[in-house]
């Protein structure tokens, strides 16, 4: 049984909701026929799914035509991707040099099928900016992918200012699309689907305790998939649905999504105070972790924007402390952490470190930690207290 005051990996994975969880299987358990048969039994497990996609759609102030559900994060992001291999043409598709790894080596097989994939330089800081993006737009420009929250930094990119800048570049021509992976800013920063110029984004389920295996595509116009078969979500993604995913993600949007515009949480705090404890929270975990001897927090500007940061995910370096080997230190006293992505655990590269310029040394020896609505005060300062430990074996 794992100790949730001593699990600090929630951007790899959440604990399930179990209450939630067991709402939803039941009551697909009861009406457990194919949502696409038309018989009595196949129509109310339609019902039932649409009921979920009604939730979702009011969760996220969409309209429920453009919420299509998915196996995850990944096959949303991958969906927008390889709908453009649909396309008669070819074009030009920029890309964060920080992107999931979802949306940076699935656009690789773009580049095989005669497609021109740009990579988006970022700041030190992690940040792409509007200007950056304006710069790299063309005629030829079809598609823009921009993450809304780092999985790794956890730096909030300002996605409505790029979803402007991507606008404006583009009037009296046709417009790129711009898609936003938004699988660590659901749930966890305020987060507004609805602002025009977003076109399309990726949520899943299991960061903000749901069951794996279920995620969900915002698509604000059809479009044409690359991967077809049975027609199921209105064509965009063929397979027999998961009615019993669909029903518990909807019931942990309901939850735990917050809809809206983190500068103006900032600027009335009061607006949703829930959010600005967690930031609470982590800012003042990062200053004690700061205190620690050979510790850097990454970015280094993190302390003073740290509005600017999920307050679930905190990124750091320990002098004469590879990341391996604080996370096997840490794993031995029942804490779990992780070095990166989970997605990228297995490989060496640190692609997100890289684009940000950070140093070699930091590189290596930089460890994740992220946190989740269950997080305590309690089990941050026991983190503190062996990470401190672990510290001073190193760096006496």
């Amino acid at each position: 049984m794992i100790d949730l005051d001593r699990y600090f990996d929630w951007a790899a994975t959440s604990p399930v909701d179990k209450e939630l969880l067991q709402k939803a299987v039941d009551i697909s358990c009861e009406n457990w026929a194919n949502p696409s048969s038309t018989h009595e039994a196949g129509k109310k497990a339609r019902e039932i799914l649409e009921e979920a996609r009604n939730r979702c759609a009011v969760s996220l102030n969409v309209n429920p035509r453009t919420i299509y559900f998915t196996s995850g994060g990944t096959e949303s992001d991958q969906l927008v991707l390889l709908s453009l291999l649909a396309k008669p043409s070819k074009g030009t598709v920029l890309i964060s040099s920080i992107e999931h790894p979802a949306v940076r080596e699935q656009a690789q097989s773009l580049v095989k099928c005669g497609w021109n994939v740009i990579s988006l330089p970022s700041d030190e800081y992690g940040i792409i900016s509007a200007e950056t993006v304006k710069k790299h737009i063309t005629d030829e420009t079809m598609l823009v992918c921009i993450m809304a929250v780092n999985n790794e930094t956890g730096v909030i990119q300002p996605i409505y200012e790029i979803a402007d800048t991507i606008r404006k570049c583009s009037e009296g021509k046709r417009k790129p699309k711009f898609h936003v992976d938004c699988v660590q800013a659901a749930g966890k920063i305020p987060l507004d689907l609805s602002y025009d110029g977003i076109d399309s984004a990726a949520l899943s389920s299991h960061k903000i305790c749901g069951p794996r295996g279920i995620g969900i595509l915002y698509l604000k116009d059809k479009i044409e998939p690359f991967v077809k078969g049975g027609g199921q979500e209105n064509g965009i993604r063929s397979g027999t649905e998961n009615v019993s995913g669909a029903l518990a993600f909807s019931y942990c949007l309901e939850k735990y999504y917050m809809n809206g515009n983190i500068k103006e949480i900032f600027a009335s705090p009061d607006k949703n105070q829930l959010y600005m404890n967690y930031y609470e929270k982590c800012r003042n975990f990062i200053e004690k972790l700061s205190q620690i001897k050979g510790c850097t927090i990454i970015p280094k500007n993190r302390m003073l924007k740290n509005e600017y940061f999920s307050p679930f995910v905190v990124q750091a370096a320990f002098k004469n402390i590879p990341g391996n080997v604080l996370l096997r230190a840490l794993d031995s006293k029942r804490f779990y952490i992780s070095t990166g992505s989970a997605c990228s655990s297995r490989k060496n590269s640190r692609p997100v470190l890289e684009a940000m310029h950070v140093e070699s040394a930091l590189r290596e020896n930089s460890v994740r930690f992220s946190f989740g609505p269950l997080t305590t005060d309690k089990g941050l300062n026991d983190l503190i207290e062996a990470v401190n430990e672990i510290n001073s074996q190193f760096n006496r």
